[in-house]
């Protein structure tokens, strides 16, 4: 059994994100000893472990919690709802691409544009073009 300090420092989280997870319904704190410290065992840090790993992932809290409970009771789910998740996550990260793109290829035409002399930014084509597109944005 580990104490929550224990617990954080086993999974590399603070205190703090433990308390979280607990308030989300995440994780149970029910198991106390006869302090009324939290106890926690294996399978605590085991499901912090999947928590932590799904978030750097790039799952949402709330895609998270619909994991775990797949994985609470994978009896009566199945792996389709999993891969929906998965599937949902990823149509979010394409998209978050192709607009970083967009952004990455503007920022270039932006640095290419300008001669980057120390002169005065009186007719600077940054913050022409900038002034420019503004108008444009919707």
């Amino acid at each position: 059994m580990f104490k929550i300090g224990e617990l954080a420092r086993l999974a590399n989280v603070s205190n703090d994100t433990i308390r979280y997870y607990e308030k989300q319904g995440m994780m149970s704190s029910t198991v106390r000893n006869g302090s009324g410290y939290r106890q926690y065992d294996d399978s605590d840090l085991q499901r912090l472990r999947f928590i932590r790993y799904a978030k750097s992932t790039g799952f949402t809290l709330e895609a998270i919690k619909e994991l775990l409970s797949i994985r609470i009771d994978p009896a009566h789910h199945t792996c389709q709802e999993s891969k929906s998740i998965v599937e949902e996550r990823l149509a979010e990260v394409e998209l978050k691409l192709k607009e970083l793109m967009q952004m990455r290829e503007s920022l270039q035409r932006l640095s290419k544009a300008c001669c980057g002399s120390a002169h005065s930014s009186v007719s600077c084509s940054i913050l022409e073009a900038l002034e420019d597109g503004a108008g444009k944005v919707v």
